[in-house]
């Protein structure tokens, strides 16, 4: 299925809008140093996407994804993901907060980021499998899934050394793990799971797509 290309304005456009996320997430971060641990993969990110856009460009779906996934990141980062207050936001507009309706006992952000990620960047990884190594149909699908998969795992293992690394406060702020044991894997399934669903809901846009075509 066809998908329109970037346009460099579009792209110089979500540009400005993540640099503008960036500094507002810096002023009055809670944990400076843990801001600028959690943006080194974003700064990375971000130079990759400008190195590869003129030989591999993605959809500005694709892009826009990046730039949601890049703000609920920013979020986290400015609280610490563990310490983002959803329950205040909520209790604000309902007048209780949202894990007292759910039951929940912990801050639930990290998870809601983790599982955002694999439903947000199946999409662009996807298509960068088709850019550039020609892979296509499920091979693309499949090995999108499984670099989620070892993507998200990797990650689980960069937070651990920079807790040992730096332990202490800001050891702690960049794991987040608020004392549960499977913190780590409860993260990796939840990013596979959305991951899972984005491709399945590829795979039915595309039928319907073929459907209509013919």
């Amino acid at each position: 299925m066809e998908r329109p290309v970037a346009s460099p304005r579009f792209m110089a456009s979500l540009a400005l809008v993540a640099a503008v996320m960036a500094a507002v997430s810096a002023v009055g971060c809670h944990y400076p140093q843990d801001w600028v641990l959690e943006n080194v993969l974003v700064l990375v990110s971000f130079g990759y996407l400008a190195w590869t856009y003129r030989a591999a460009p993605l959809s500005r779906a694709s892009y826009v994804s990046i730039l949601v996934f890049t703000a609920m990141h920013e979020v986290g980062a400015h609280w610490t993901f563990a310490e983002v207050p959803y329950d205040e936001w909520w209790r604000g507009l309902f007048g209780v907060t949202l894990n007292e309706v759910m039951g929940w006992e912990r801050n639930h952000y990290d998870r809601l980021v983790h599982l955002s990620y694999g439903f947000l960047i199946t999409l662009p990884m996807k298509e960068t499998l088709e850019a550039r190594l020609g892979h296509t149909g499920f091979t693309s699908a499949f090995v999108a899934w499984i670099f989620i998969f070892a993507s998200a795992s990797f990650y689980e293992l960069v937070e651990w050394a920079a807790a040992l690394i730096f332990g202490g406060e800001l050891g702690m702020a960049y794991l987040g793990t608020q004392g549960d044991v499977w913190d780590s894997h409860k993260d990796t399934a939840l990013a596979i799971l959305g991951s899972f669903v984005t491709l399945v809901w590829l795979a039915v846009m595309e039928s319907k797509n073929d459907c209509f075509n013919k």
